[in-house]
């Protein structure tokens, strides 16, 4: 204990002094006992510094060998250190936890009993455009005034999460917003962008609709012409008649062949994976095209071909042949009697290849442009239908693009005509 040792120390200091007195005689004793005691005070007030001045940096080592101060400073440095690592171990949880929350694929806002915003993650900060540290302590709702939000915030309790449509740069993204309580008086906002799963799911809808209403057409005439032939006597028919009849029904039968078959056909190329790309021979697949499509055109319209023979691609060939069958079949169906339709196989100023199809036809608005690859769009559905598309032609052409990495670029103009061009990647280009 620090008093024992002090008062034997003292003691000795005394036993001596005495002794002395007794050798030497007087005044030796005192004068040896009381420098002995200021050397005690001395040495002691010099490790009392160093106690000192390491308590204002209990980080580091205490001194070592300071007398009775080591049984106070070992115990304190012990429990430093504790505290340090207990420290040390909470702000790495803290990190990682906040490394997580920065992590995850939705935004996350930490508000408090009055929804003055507290943190958010980089997910948060873009969907609802935050900035912080400036916008730390200010009121979430006056940041996001959407009616809708606002109102949800109100509600006492919130079991279910929330649509908001929020517009951002003149784009509008549909938010999913849940709030949730914790920690007796604090708010969680846990932010969703389903802006994509919404256009999915309008998309499913008009898809269903649109074929519906594309089937709807052709079964109409079938079941139309066979309640005739079945409830008409069979003489009421002359055989010219009957004839017309049964080739408008295998007519419409075969259109609704069509859709199914291009139905089946985007169902493939979007639920199977790719195969293995192998050098297809774009100038001899073209050449087969070339037949087919002249045959369809019958002399009504003008064809350039500007074919490089040097130019092989690596993909599918029944897949390409698709892509590029569609794209002249299409420039054939719109493009009025005596139009030009240009076709190119060329390389490209990157080392890739272009595929293009030019024509003299009606042209396009570009409001539609956009919108041509999806399933059953019609810029002019009475048109369409008359020319005998399914429309489903391009959106087949986009998917196969997709496939083949290639970019499918379609630039017109109403009234002076279309070009429709895949673009193929260098790495996708061989030679022949």
């Amino acid at each position: 204990m620090i008093w024992l040792r002090t008062f034997f120390l003292v003691a000795l200091w005394a036993i001596i002094s005495l002794f002395l007195q007794w050798l030497i005689g007087n005044p030796a004793g005192w004068l040896v006992f009381c420098a002995a005691l200021l050397f005690m005070l001395f040495w002691r007030s010099w490790r009392l510094r160093s106690v000192s001045h390491w308590a204002h940096h209990p980080e580091t080592s205490p001194p070592a060998s300071v007398g009775p101060w080591d049984d106070i400073l070992a115990p304190l440095y012990r429990y430093t250190r504790a505290r340090a690592r207990d420290l040390a171990e909470a702000r790495a949880a803290m990190q990682s936890m906040l490394s997580a929350a920065q992590a995850l694929p939705d935004g996350v806002v930490t508000l408090n009993e009055d929804f003055q915003i507290e943190w958010c993650n980089r997910v948060a900060r873009h969907h609802l455009t935050l900035n912080l540290p400036a916008d730390r302590g200010q009121n979430l709702l006056n940041l996001l005034r959407a009616p809708e939000f606002v109102a949800y915030a109100h509600r006492s309790d919130w079991p279910e999460p929330i649509l908001v449509r929020l517009v951002h740069g003149g784009q509008e993204r549909v938010m999913m917003m849940h709030l949730a309580a914790y920690a007796s008086n604090r708010r969680l906002l846990i932010t969703r962008d389903v802006t994509q799963i919404e256009k999915l799911e309008t998309t499913r809808r008009d898809f269903v609709a649109n074929v519906s209403h594309e089937l709807r057409t052709p079964l109409t005439v079938l079941a139309g012409f066979l309640e005739t032939l079945r409830d008409m006597p069979a003489e009421a028919l002359d055989e010219e008649q009957r004839a017309q009849y049964l080739s408008m029904m295998h007519e419409q039968a075969l259109r609704m062949q069509a859709i199914v078959e291009d139905l089946l056909t985007l169902s493939t190329l979007e639920s199977s994976p790719g195969s293995d790309p192998r050098a297809v021979n774009v100038p001899v697949l073209l050449q087969t095209t070339r037949q087919q499509i002249e045959a369809l055109s019958a002399g009504r319209h003008v064809f350039h071909w500007e074919i490089d023979e040097s130019l092989d691609v690596l993909g599918a060939e029944t897949e390409l042949a698709s892509a590029m069958s569609n794209l002249l079949t299409n420039a054939v169906r719109y493009t009025p009697d005596g139009g030009t339709i240009t076709v190119r196989w060329q390389g490209a100023p990157d080392g890739g290849a272009r595929y293009s199809v030019q024509d003299t036809g009606i042209g396009i608005a570009a409001l539609h442009i956009p919108r041509l690859t999806e399933r059953f769009y019609r810029v002019d559905r009475g048109r369409s239908r008359a020319a005998g598309g399914t429309g489903l032609g391009l959106a087949i052409t986009k998917h196969i693009a997709i496939r083949h990495d290639a970019e499918l670029n379609i630039t017109s103009e109403p009234g002076k005509g279309s070009t429709f061009a895949l673009h193929f990647p260098a790495e996708r280009v061989v030679a022949a």
